[in-house]
């Protein structure tokens, strides 16, 4: 039989928001890069890890961090805190920490099917990159 997901998404750990999260953010990137006519393969890898890295999303938290939910901020801890359990050692380790604080609070949102807060945390990470705030 298969597993049913608990009917509160804020009792996953860190670990599976994140790896929702991650998915969640991504494709919405790669929407985002095709939407703006970007449509060379190699041209839309590069693009997408200016948005898409562990770095990138450190400097967005640096900015979003304050704006976020005390509910938000309970997830972005858990996320964060959990993270050094699959860290890899070619990251830095605390930007890889709070990426995965970040990645678990979009995948947090996604299952609450907060859309509406989901493109307001989206568009504010893309603004903050493209105005070289990072």
């Amino acid at each position: 039989m298969e597993k049913e997901l608990p009917n509160k998404y804020e009792l996953l750990s860190g670990a599976n928001l994140a790896f929702i999260g991650d998915a969640y953010y991504e494709l919405r990137i790669r929407k985002y890069l095709i939407d703006n006519k970007i449509t060379k393969s190699n041209e839309l890898k590069n693009l997408s890890v200016k948005y898409v890295s562990a770095h990138a999303h450190y400097l967005i938290c640096t900015v979003l961090l304050d704006m976020l939910t005390e509910t938000e901020k309970t997830i972005y801890k858990r996320g964060r805190n959990g993270a050094h359990h699959n860290y890899r050692r070619n990251l830095d380790y605390n930007e890889y920490n709070c990426s995965t604080g970040f990645e678990a609070v979009i995948g947090y949102l996604y299952l609450q099917q907060d859309f509406k807060r989901l493109d307001e945390l989206i568009e504010l990470s893309i603004k903050i990159i493209e105005e070289g705030k990072i």
